[in-house]
């Protein structure tokens, strides 16, 4: 099982500070049951690779809806409720290309879960919301595969990059222009280092900072301005080859790090003759194994 987490922040305008504070209990009550859920929560089930299927690894998870269950060797089972439970495990059809298509309403392919998650987190960054989706879970269990993917497989990243610049093309109006950079960096033995940088990694690694206008961000992180999904994907295949991977008992190709890819994107626009500007940053993390370091055989640093 792999988990994703989407969240979304949006700064406080100066006009919202200061909106008046003597509204009655029952106006903020109604305020309340308006806004939507800043944080969303699915959990996917993935295929037995090879060693699970050679050692006859049994199925112990079923989906009912967004209800997961979970059930023991011993007949105990339990159930766990989710904005989204998708069922990845069987029901699906490979084409000549190598892309999984569903072969019945259940089996969940990465277009639909782009659909289902990544959709919205560009939404709420078309409207100058701060987003964040990251992928949980122990080591194998397919958290790379549904944020990056593989070969044919393109996963939540790629297909959200797209579409930005689809949307972007899509524009008609010449008061509004784009800009768009990206960064990607891993957090490895509590160091962060920037994957895309040409300098040699500081000793300690960068440091993370707040503030008022970005929020919390990290100092010295190169931005790289990208004007296509094409020039995005380069940046991605230079950043994954400086990643810090390993081999261990549970997965062959296992990252041995966090990796963040952080998108930033500026919508200026002239309206009545002056220039506005909505800013927002989209953080795409895939986390390293959950799982102790001594159950992933695991050596050295």
């Amino acid at each position: 099982l792999s988990l994703f987490c989407f969240q979304q922040k949006k700064k406080k305008t100066r006009a919202k500070r200061n909106q008046k504070k003597n509204k009655n209990d029952s106006q903020n009550q109604k305020e309340k049951g308006n806004r939507k859920m800043s944080v969303k929560v699915a959990v996917r089930v993935r295929p037995f690779n090879p060693k699970e299927q050679s050692e006859g690894a049994k199925l112990a998870i079923t989906m009912e809806g967004n209800t997961t269950i979970i059930t023991s060797a011993d007949g105990k089972s339990k159930d766990f409720a989710f904005d989204h439970s998708f069922w990845s495990h069987d029901g699906f059809t490979t084409d000549d290309k190598g892309y999984y298509h569903a072969a019945d309403d259940k089996y969940i392919d990465q277009a639909k879960v782009f659909e289902l998650l990544g959709v919205e987190i560009l939404n709420n960054a078309w409207e100058g919301y701060h987003c964040c989706l990251f992928a949980y879970g122990q080591t194998g269990s397919g958290k790379s595969y549904s944020m990056v993917g593989y070969g044919a497989n393109k996963g939540i990243v790629p297909i959200s990059t797209a579409d930005i610049f689809r949307r972007i093309q899509e524009n008609d109006n010449p008061d509004k222009s784009y800009e768009v950079s990206f960064s990607m960096l891993e957090i490895y033995n509590e160091r962060i280092r920037d994957l895309l940088s040409k300098d040699p990694p500081t000793k300690g690694g960068l440091k993370v900072r707040e503030s008022k206008i970005m929020g919390v961000f990290v100092e010295g992180l190169s931005k790289h301005p990208v004007d296509s999904y094409a020039a995005i994907e380069a940046k991605m295949e230079e950043g994954n080859t400086n990643r810090t991977i390993g081999s261990t008992l549970m997965n062959a190709t296992s990252s041995r790090a966090h990796t963040i890819i952080n998108i930033e994107f500026k919508q200026n626009e002239i309206i009545t003759g002056k220039k506005t500007e909505k800013f927002s940053v989209i953080n795409l993390v895939d986390l390293a194994g959950s799982e102790k370091a001594g159950q992933t055989g695991a050596t050295g640093d």
